[in-house]
């Protein structure tokens, strides 16, 4: 594993990227996301020796002969990697330790070098109320660098107590992407409550454009989800709005356990519903052991 703690990883994202690439590869006996592009093209007569798998059992119910499917495999891969960027994202910054957009960053970092590998396209895009920067799409070498870098500046950001709004990114980087592709998006998922419904509306926009959609949806294992604090006065400040409450831990513990429960509950629900693969993120799991698993699993689903 990448002991990331010897790095300044604004300052080395590429480099840590790499390692922690290099870290899980050797697993890996083939493309995590390799025939994504795969599309039905037409039928052909069934000769002998065709693949029983690629039969068309449906049009031989219908005309009592057999038809091969044939289909198009696309070389490249498009992938858009999306990154919230709220105030949210920089829990943990007090503490000294992996804040989620680290998580975040890293995770996109280290995907953009397996698609580099791959001769696959990138683009990379941030939110927090609104989409504040989307690429292009490319698989040069010069645009890797860029997208790095951009991750990189995002690393150095200061954040500003502004409300997220994942959806309106979203349905804006669905419009926006108009060739098939691959959308990962990073994200807390700490909209509004209200908008949870509106927030997968744009999920689906981007499933009706025929996207594949990958949430690692990142938390804090300890204090914002557990929350695990000293039994002492203590003043909470919400980092999307600023505002501030002053109490007790131990006063709303058991109601603020429950409530993120449902929460996360609710956003495991939807994603079985509209079919997007989920990726649950603690940010005490290091980024490698959380990417291999992923991909992993991936290559055996193909």
């Amino acid at each position: 594993m990448t002991n990331i703690g010897q790095y300044h990883l604004a300052d080395n994202l590429e480099l840590i990227a790499r390692q922690v690439v290099e870290g899980f590869i050797i697993g890996l006996h083939k493309s995590p996301f390799h025939g994504f592009s795969v599309e039905f093209a037409e039928h052909r007569l069934y000769n002998q020796g065709d693949a029983l798998r690629h039969v068309d059992w449906k049009v031989y119910g219908r005309t009592d002969k057999l038809f091969v499917k044939k289909y198009e495999e696309e070389t490249n891969l498009r992938c858009c990697l999306v990154v919230d960027t709220s105030a949210s994202m920089y829990f943990g910054e007090a503490e000294g330790k992996l804040r989620k957009i680290d998580f975040a960053c890293l995770a996109a970092a280290g995907l953009i070098q397996l698609l580099k590998r791959q001769l696959d396209a990138s683009a990379l895009a941030f939110f927090n109320d609104g989409l504040n920067y989307l690429s292009e799409c490319r698989s040069s070498h010069t645009h890797y660098r860029l997208l790095t870098n951009e991750l990189e500046k995002q690393l150095k950001a200061k954040p500003t107590p502004t409300p997220t709004n994942a959806a309106k990114a979203l349905h804006d980087v669905a419009e926006q992407t108009h060739r098939r592709s691959l959308v990962v998006v990073f994200s807390d998922m700490m909209d509004n409550a209200d908008n949870i419904d509106e927030l997968f509306t744009a999920l689906q926009h981007l499933k009706y454009n025929k996207h594949e959609v990958i949430l690692f949806h990142i938390l804090e294992g300890n204090k914002e989800v557990a929350f695990n604090f000293d039994n002492r006065p203590y003043e909470f400040v919400d980092m999307e709005t600023g505002e501030k409450l002053k109490l007790q831990p131990n006063q709303i513990k058991g109601q603020y356990t429950s409530q993120m429960e449902t929460f996360r509950k609710e956003i495991e629900n939807k994603c079985h519903q509209y079919h997007i693969d989920m990726v649950t993120v603690d940010l005490s799991q290091p980024v490698e052991q959380v990417l291999y698993a992923f991909l992993l699993k991936r290559n055996k689903m193909l």
